[in-house]
Parts: structure tokens; C-alpha cells; sequence
């Protein structure tokens, strides 16, 4: 029997065992418009939460429906530089909506992966790359992913416990981009930082303006 494309009405599904009463809204990005994706409604409940709800947002959190704001800003730049993954192979890790695997995919790369241990977001970049006509491969293992020429990483290091894929990445790619507003530095001599930004989450979570700053981070194994 062959296997049943996500669509809208699945990532609905899946967000509502977390936030009953949510919605996926197909919205453009702020200065991004050419790309569309599935999140959660712009004024979804945020509390007060039944004890039930907290507990499926604590235990299933739905990353997946927000585009981040790091994701969203190197979204933008690889569009605006696309001769970085141009005919390359690409492994967006941590895609959440994947948004970054969606652009790269625009900007001309030859294949791209996304790969997350959370089925929900492999299910949410399926269905936002469909909605912008551009094929994604998804993974749920890194080990199971191609040695890819540029390793994408977007807001995964929200947690310090999340530091050791810095060093994974550099085994699985020839070139790491990482794109974060909530680090200043990386402990690692071999990155430089390539460029900073200003960018807000969509839908807006109200964040602190030391999170709207984005740094970009690049290694180049190449050298």
C-alpha cells in the first residue's frame, strides 16, 4: 500500500495532541515572502493551561510549528547567497519547520536532507516543502544521512547539553554553518563568525531583544 503524503490536516493533527485548541495557518515570513509555511495561528492560547495541556507541551513540545527566528534569518541569507549551496549537498539538522532545507533547496542545491529525532518535524518540513514545490530527503539519524558539503544547524543550541553536536557536525560535512541568538561565541577556534542580524519568530513570542540578535557562525573543513 503505498505510503499517504503529509499534508496541512496532518500537521493540524499532530499539534493539536500538544495544544488542543491550536491551528496551522499557511503564512508567508517577513522578508521572506516568496516561501510559505505551515505554523501555529498567530494567536494560539498561551495560558492560562490545563495541567493536562502542560504536560503534552512538556512532554511533546511542538517546535516544529513556530518558524525561529535564526532558522528564518539564515533562510534569508543563503537566498541571498546561494552560490553557498549551489549543485552541493545540504543537511539542514534540527530543521524544525525546515525552513532552512526549504531555502537551500531554492537556492539551487543538488540534494537536500533534513534530519531530526522529532517525527513531527520531519512530518512539518515534508509537508512546507511540498507547499513551496522543492524535495526534501528526511532522516531521523544522523548516522543514516550522507556526508553532506554544508551541514546547516538553526536555533539547536538553545541548550548547553546541545554543544556536543557542534563537534558531530564537523564529522559530517565538509563546511558547518550554525545560526543562533542565543550564544555570542562558539568554543571552537575554527569557526568565524560571518555575519549578524536582527530577527523575530513567527509567529511572535513576545522575545527578549538579546534573542532577535543572530550570529552566523561558519568552520570550513575545506581549508
Amino acid at each position: 500500500m503505498p505510503r499517504r503524503t503529509p499534508s496541512i490536516s496532518h500537521l493540524k493533527a499532530s499539534l493539536r495532541r500538544t495544544l488542543p485548541d491550536a491551528n496551522i495557518e499557511v503564512v508567508s515570513l517577513p522578508g521572506l515572502e516568496q516561501i510559505r509555511l505551515g505554523l501555529i495561528n498567530a494567536d494560539y492560547q498561551t495560558g492560562p493551561l490545563s495541567p493536562e495541556v502542560m504536560h503534552a507541551v512538556i512532554a511533546r513540545p511542538a517546535y516544529w510549528a513556530f518558524c525561529w527566528g535564526s532558522g528564518l534569518s539564515l533562510a534569508r541569507w543563503l537566498l541571498a547567497n546561494p552560490e553557498e549551496v549551489a549543485d552541493q549537498t545540504v543537511l539542514d539538522f534540527g530543521p524544525g519547520s525546515g525552513i532552512v532545507a526549504i531555502a537551500a533547496a531554492i537556492a539551487g542545491a543538488r540534494e537536500v536532507w533534513a534530519c531530526d529525532n522529532d517525527t513531527d518535524a520531519l512530518q512539518a518540513s515534508a509537508v512546507n516543502a511540498q507547499l513551496n514545490g522543492v524535495n526534501l530527503q528526511l532522516v531521523s539519524d544522523l548516522s543514516a544521512a550522507p556526508h553532506a558539503d554544508v551541514l546547516c544547524m538553526a536555533d539547536v543550541l538553545y541548550d548547553k547539553a546541545n554543544f556536543g553536536l557542534i563537534s558531530l557536525a564537523k564529522t559530517r560535512a565538509r563546511r558547518v554553518l550554525i545560526a543562533d541568538s542565543r550564544i555570542t561565541d562558539i568554543a571552537d577556534s575554527e569557526f568565524s563568525q560571518m555575519y549578524a542580524d536582527k530577527s523575530l519568530t513567527v509567529p511572535n513570542l513576545g522575545e527578549f531583544d538579546e534573542f532577535r540578535n543572530v550570529r552566523l557562525f561558519a568552520w570550513d573543513g575545506r581549508r
